[in-house]
């Protein structure tokens, strides 16, 4: 599943650099993940370096995007152009 960044963001700037897909960008007010760009670090890490990172805790699994672990990395895969 991809990750949300809820309202309570703080434009800290933690968690874009860390995003190995390029995932996270700028909204108009605050942090906002691609759900299409998001494997939640799935084929790069152990777990995901934004909610690692996030000082505040707002990143959240996407109740609307809902993926197993297998459709991550192949999301992953396509991604990285990995097969």
């Amino acid at each position: 599943m991809a990750l949300l960044i809820d309202d309570s963001c703080i434009n800290c700037d933690m968690c874009e650099p860390e995003c190995p897909n390029q995932a996270i960008t700028m909204g108009e007010e605050i942090y906002e993940i691609d759900p299409d760009r998001c494997t939640e670090c799935v084929g790069h890490y152990d777990k995901p370096t934004c909610v690692s990172v996030c000082p505040i805790d707002c990143i959240d699994p996407d109740p609307n995007r809902v993926e197993s672990n297998d459709e991550l990395l192949v999301k992953f895969a396509v991604l990285t152009q990995k097969a």
